[in-house]
């Protein structure tokens, strides 16, 4: 016998020799759970427990909106449509972008329609990576970037966002962080978890960073609509900018349509068409009554969007004033539905705060270390909910900090 079979062989037995986890993909196997879901499931068990901890409206989707996602399957359009999403929505998608952000994309070359932003978020990394490419991902941010540059075989390489700073990324540490092989910045503003935003002279003191070191951008704007203080502005309106930025936006926290599953990517046509090839073979395309009830929110959704703002900065201010009552910091967030308080002065982790919480208050908020390591001393509180349901659960919140404080 050969040395070759024999040596076909042992591998063959040493395969057989593997456990059902052994046969995992390690990359899949070392990745964490999503910190946010663990708080929600825990409240879904008990009685009395009041949720801030999901970062879902309270609103049901607008009724005209609803109601032409039902006449689209009166009219029995539930075929699939292009892969890259009905045209129809992609020029709305397109006239969206000039009117809000002066900024021009060719609907059918330039527009891409996911199945909500994450999609989005994993096809411009997947297109773009090679294997040890870096991903500069500020934190605290949204639980889905180091998993998704990871699965793309990238190196996630952590920006630790200050308070002191107000949560903003700056020059200085963005330059620190650059080295030969980044390739991508993620820029997650309006900021989720913590609620900060980047005005256009931030952004102005970042861009020739990014241009001089020919560096690209997936700037997340899902939050976009919900700023504060004055009008978001998007990086890729800024000169240059354009042909090297994705942007990421959908229709799940303005329009209140996070079970639609809808949201879309915009950015030069090489990297969408290379985009679009991945969500052509792995999902066809977004669902179709969806993209119909897309198109009705961006002609006549405006003042949906409108007043469920006013009433989120309403609750802002009401969440912020409780927690000034209660004498726990926190800065102001200009963006997004989330506050993002301290709780250093108590001595204990921002896991063991929530899960003490929980227990003796029933109270669910998410520890700010769900968002990356340098989240420890804080926690997410989201304020997509009524007033109500707020003022309870920052009564209770309140009781808990004064038993802490003794």
């Amino acid at each position: 016998m050969s040395s070759e079979n024999m040596e076909s062989k042992a591998d063959l037995k040493k395969r057989e020799d593997r456990s059902p986890e052994e046969m995992l993909s390690d990359k899949v196997v070392v990745m964490k759970p999503s910190g946010i879901r663990k708080f929600f499931d825990l409240v879904s068990e008990m009685e009395d427990a009041i949720s801030l901890g999901v970062g879902e409206p309270d609103f049901d989707t607008p009724w005209h909106i609803r109601d032409e996602g039902i006449y689209s399957l009166e009219k029995g359009r539930t075929f699939y449509t292009s892969n890259a999403g009905l045209k129809e929505l992609r020029v709305e998608i397109a006239k969206y972008m000039k009117r809000s952000q002066g900024v021009e994309y060719d609907p059918l070359s330039e527009v891409l329609v996911t199945v909500g932003g994450s999609e989005a978020i994993d096809l411009m990394f997947r297109a773009m990576i090679n294997s040890g490419d870096e991903v500069l991902i500020p934190q605290p941010a949204y639980v889905s970037y180091v998993p998704c540059a990871a699965l793309a075989d990238a190196t996630p390489v952590i920006i630790n966002l200050k308070a002191e700073n107000e949560f903003r990324l700056t020059p200085e540490e963005l330059q620190a962080a650059i080295t030969p092989k980044t390739k991508i910045l993620v820029l997650p503003f309006p900021n989720n978890p913590t609620g900060a935003i980047m005005r256009k002279e931030d952004l102005e003191a970042i861009r020739d960073i990014i241009i001089e070191n020919n560096i690209y951008v997936l700037s997340d704007e899902i939050y976009s609509e919900l700023t504060y203080a004055g009008k978001h502005v998007s990086i890729a309106s800024l000169p240059g900018m354009r042909d090297r930025t994705v942007v990421v936006n959908g229709f799940s926290k303005a329009y209140a349509m996070t079970g639609w599953r809808m949201g879309y990517a915009c950015g030069p046509a090489f990297l969408i068409r290379q985009m679009t090839k991945i969500h052509q073979f792995a999902i066809m395309c977004a669902p179709t009554t969806s993209q119909y009830a897309g198109v009705e929110a961006l002609r006549n959704g405006d003042e949906d969007v409108r007043v469920m703002r006013e009433s989120y900065n309403e609750r802002r201010r009401f969440v912020l004033h409780m927690l000034d009552e209660m004498g726990i910091p926190c800065f102001e967030p200009l963006g997004a539905f989330y506050v993002f308080p301290c709780i250093k002065e108590f001595g204990m982790t921002s896991e063991e705060f929530a899960e003490t919480l929980l227990r003796e208050e029933k109270v669910a908020i998410v520890p700010g270390t769900a968002f990356g390591d340098c989240g420890e001393g804080y926690l997410r509180l989201s304020y997509a909910y009524s007033i109500e349901n707020l003022r309870e659960a920052l009564t209770r919140l309140g009781r808990f900090v004064e038993r802490r404080r003794g």
